[in-house]
């Protein structure tokens, strides 16, 4: 099966951060947050540039949440990685 364009993507994964504002818990809902406006970026930027392959949004993403590490503690960092992997999981793998 091949991947979802990245505009197919985000209106999946858009409806998964919705979910997590209804129903996340306070960590879910910190690492949403800080990961919805570095998604909406990279979403946003790569959109401009014309490209829609999933194999360059994680890249981006990833570089884009890395860049500002030094914004969190290490608990913060954790869950923050672990919420990109889990949202990386469902765009790749959906249910």
């Amino acid at each position: 099966m091949a991947l979802k364009s990245i505009s197919e993507m985000s209106d999946q994964l858009d409806a998964v951060f919705d979910q997590i504002v209804a129903n996340g818990n306070d960590d879910e809902l910190f690492a949403s947050g800080y990961l919805r406006g570095h998604f909406d970026l990279v979403v946003a930027k790569l959109l401009l540039e014309g490209i829609e392959d999933q194999n360059e949004f994680w890249p981006a993403l990833k570089e884009n949440v890395a860049a500002s590490n030094d914004e969190l503690n290490t608990i913060d960092r954790e869950l923050v990685e672990k919420m990109l992997a889990r949202l990386e999981r469902t765009a790749q793998h959906p249910a």
